[in-house]
């Protein structure tokens, strides 16, 4: 069996470009000791950081100018000329972290219009939640690096945080005690909802750009998105053969990604359920027997481009894979990476961090090109009609099978 398809050849396969790494203290690169593992990253929504576990039980948090492409510390003049001036620290977080996230009032995507009152927030504030091997989940404000609260309800290992994207700062966790929890920070981290799928561990949870769903992935081939306002079962999605450990909304909500032990990352319709693309990891792709075991190639991470039209899963074949989502047989880009845990784009889709199982974080540029018009119309139409509506639209045939994803 072979990491690739029998017609690729690696050596001819463009390699993503590296722009930086970042090492914990006394890494090197030899011994891999328990607690020392990157096993989350994550940016913030304005671009302005970039947080990631970093060595035992510390949480390194790194301003970043996403106009350079590089740390504050290393260039700390911005697109317009002006000097950047917030900081970076590193947080003892106490337990080993097996999560990071951060949240910001402000939405991503429009204004917020709505006054709230509440305690512990302020809103200019970006928070950053820890999730800990003690079931713990710490949030500390950015701006102060203060310890704002401790949420206390998961019975074990935080696995999976993400905030909505809607400036709510509603928190999604994902626990190994089989749950996903919703918190609300503006009520003093309240915890108002728990899903319960079913599995014995959940992976991770992720809030869709519009904030109407909640998709979770765990043990057992788990993968169920529910409606974030009614908390019932939208679908669960049947295709994986292995635990299910990662998931990813597309930009507009169209496609759902889950990255999968069983070797494969695999493309969903959120609608419908259906499997648009299949990312194989290994080829011949293995029978459902053996990709439900040891098989070597876990696939650890899939996430979506900003662009919506790539995406970058990490494999413990040691390869970083970037891909179109008009091909699934053949990488756009690759990068050799050992022990890849974690994934996470940044906001503005340039870059893709990597995080792995001696502590060290690389970044890497994901693929920049301007977007052919009818794929941003595309994102656009799908943003707020579901595939079922696009079979009702007065477009020609060839044109809704492109709308819906499924020709290139």
């Amino acid at each position: 069996m072979a990491c690739f398809s029998e017609t690729v050849v690696v050596d001819d396969l463009e390699q993503a470009t590296h722009l930086l790494e970042f090492k914990p203290p006394g890494n090197n690169n030899v011994t891999y000791k328990s607690g020392r593992e990157t096993w989350d990253n994550a940016w913030a929504p304005d671009g302005s950081y970039f947080a990631c576990a970093f060595g035992e039980r510390c949480v390194k948090v790194i301003p970043w100018n996403h106009a350079k492409k590089t740390s504050v510390k290393l260039d700390n003049i911005n697109e317009n000329g002006d000097i950047l001036t917030h900081k970076g620290c590193t947080i003892d977080a106490g337990e080993l972290v097996w999560s990071v996230a951060i949240g910001s009032a402000v939405s991503e995507k429009i204004p917020r219009t709505c006054s709230i009152n509440y305690h512990h927030v302020r809103s200019a504030n970006l928070m950053l939640a820890i999730g800990l091997n003690n079931g713990r989940i710490k949030i500390w404000e950015l701006d102060t690096n203060k310890l704002i609260t401790e949420l206390y309800d998961h019975k074990t290992v935080v696995r999976g945080l993400h905030f909505a994207p809607d400036g709510s700062l509603r928190l999604a966790s994902a626990s190994r005690d089989g749950t996903i929890k919703l918190w609300d920070m503006y009520d003093d981290g309240n915890m108002y909802k728990t899903l319960r799928p079913g599995c014995e561990w959940m992976y991770a949870a992720r809030w869709s750009p519009d904030c109407q769903k909640i998709a979770g992935v765990g043990s057992a081939r788990t993968v169920v998105v529910w409606d974030s306002n009614t908390y019932e079962v939208i679908r669960k999605f049947i295709g994986h053969h292995h635990n299910v450990v990662d998931v990813d909304f597309s930009p507009d909500g169209a496609l759902l990604v889950t990255a999968s032990y069983d070797t494969r990352a695999v493309v969903w319709d959120v609608y419908t359920g259906d499997v648009l693309l299949e990312l194989c990891h290994l080829f011949p792709p293995p029978r459902p027997i053996y990709a439900s075991g040891a098989n070597g190639n876990h696939v650890r991470g899939a996430v979506f481009s900003h662009d919506g039209k790539h995406i970058a899963t990490i494999c413990d074949d040691g390869y970083l894979r970037i891909w179109t989502i008009e091909d699934e047989l053949v990488p756009q880009q690759i990068a050799t990476i050992p022990d890849a845990l974690c994934v996470a784009c940044s906001p503005t889709g340039s870059i893709v961090s990597v995080g792995t199982r001696d502590g060290t974080t690389s970044l890497f540029a994901f693929p920049r090109q301007v977007e052919p018009l009818q794929h941003l119309c595309r994102m656009a139409l799908r943003t707020l009609t579901p595939s079922q509506s696009v079979d009702k639209l007065w477009l020609p045939l060839k044109v809704k099978e492109y709308v819906k994803y499924r020709c290139p």
